[in-house]
Parts: C-alpha cells; sequence; structure tokens
C-alpha cells in the first residue's frame, strides 16, 4: 500500500478521538455541595476497584482529572500529602486519583497509557484509577479537560465539588476537613 495512505490513515486515528471530544460536552457542571455521591466504578492496573458505592461511612476525595490536568491542583495535592505524613495520622480519609484515559481507548494508544500509568504510580506511590469509557465521569459529573475535586463527607453526600485550579480558600477547607479526620 501507498505510503501516503498509511500516514492518512495514522492521522486519521490521531485525529478522531480528538474530534469526538470536542463534539461531546460534559452533561453538566459539578456535583453540588448535599448532592448523593453517585455510583461509579474505576481499576487499577492491577485490577483493584474503587466502586464509591462501597465506600459508604468514610470520607472520600476524588480527583478527577486528564493527563494534561493532572498538575493543575498540585499545591492542594502536596499540602494533602504533608497531612499524610504528620504523627498520628491515621487514613479516615479515601483519598482516589482517577485518571480520564477515555481518548486513549484504541490501539496503540492503549498501550502507551497503561506503561505511563504504570511509571507514574511507581513515582508517586498512589493508585491510579482509570476510567476507559468516561462514564465514571459522567457519573460525577466532571468537566473534561479540568481538573475535578470532590470531597464526600461519611454520610455519602458532596461537601465540595470543583473544576480547575482549586482556589486557597477551597484548599483550606479540604485540608481542614482531611486533618479533621
Amino acid at each position: 500500500m501507498d505510503s501516503g495512505i498509511w500516514r492518512a490513515a495514522g492521522l486519521a486515528a490521531l485525529v478522531a478521538p480528538a474530534m469526538v471530544a470536542a463534539i461531546v460536552t460534559a452533561a453538566s457542571a459539578a456535583p453540588k455541595p448535599g448532592d448523593a455521591l453517585p455510583a461509579a466504578r474505576a481499576a487499577t492496573l492491577d485490577g483493584r476497584e474503587l466502586n464509591t458505592r462501597s465506600m459508604s461511612g468514610k470520607i472520600v476525595l476524588i480527583f478527577y482529572e486528564d493527563k494534561d490536568s493532572a498538575q493543575h491542583n498540585m499545591a492542594l495535592k502536596n499540602e494533602l500529602g504533608k497531612v499524610q505524613k504528620a504523627p498520628g495520622w491515621k487514613p479516615n480519609v479515601v483519598v482516589a486519583a482517577v485518571a480520564d484515559v477515555s481518548g486513549y481507548d484504541w490501539w496503540p494508544a492503549r498501550g502507551f497509557v497503561k506503561d505511563a500509568i504504570q511509571a507514574e504510580q511507581r513515582k508517586s506511590g498512589t493508585p491510579i484509577y482509570l476510567d476507559w469509557s468516561g462514564d465514571f465521569g459522567k457519573a460525577i459529573k466532571a468537566k473534561k479537560g479540568a481538573s475535578n475535586v470532590v470531597l464526600v463527607g461519611a454520610d455519602g453526600k458532596v461537601q465540595i465539588a470543583h473544576e480547575g485550579v482549586v482556589p486557597q480558600t477551597v484548599r483550606d477547607a479540604i485540608v481542614a476537613a482531611v486533618r479533621k479526620q
């Protein structure tokens, strides 16, 4: 086959997911305080499952991000890391990093993403749950392309939900809620 055709086919394979993502818009804004945490599932590469329905009675902090937004809330993540390293810290809070990898659920991108996620998990020491279908993001009403942070109380109700870079006042409220636990 002509190499120009192969180049065109490869370009189409790369551009098509981006075009679909641009056409599809997020269902609605982030969940509101007082909303119940909806049922959603994601799993790590080694099969550990994150199921929001099994978290009843626990404080849950979800970071739902894609590769471009994962750095947006590093200040909050760093502050939480300090809290977790403090003397007397008991893990009464579930902190879940969920990666929106729905745009990469095709060959060969899926393999590259798996390799990158494994490397990031080793570097950070944090399990990363993968949302290949985008269903987790839809369930929590996450905004595509943004860092979505959702804090859920032990009662299963959303306490804080934020899209984008979390301002200092919201960071302080999240850290205080986590520290209280």
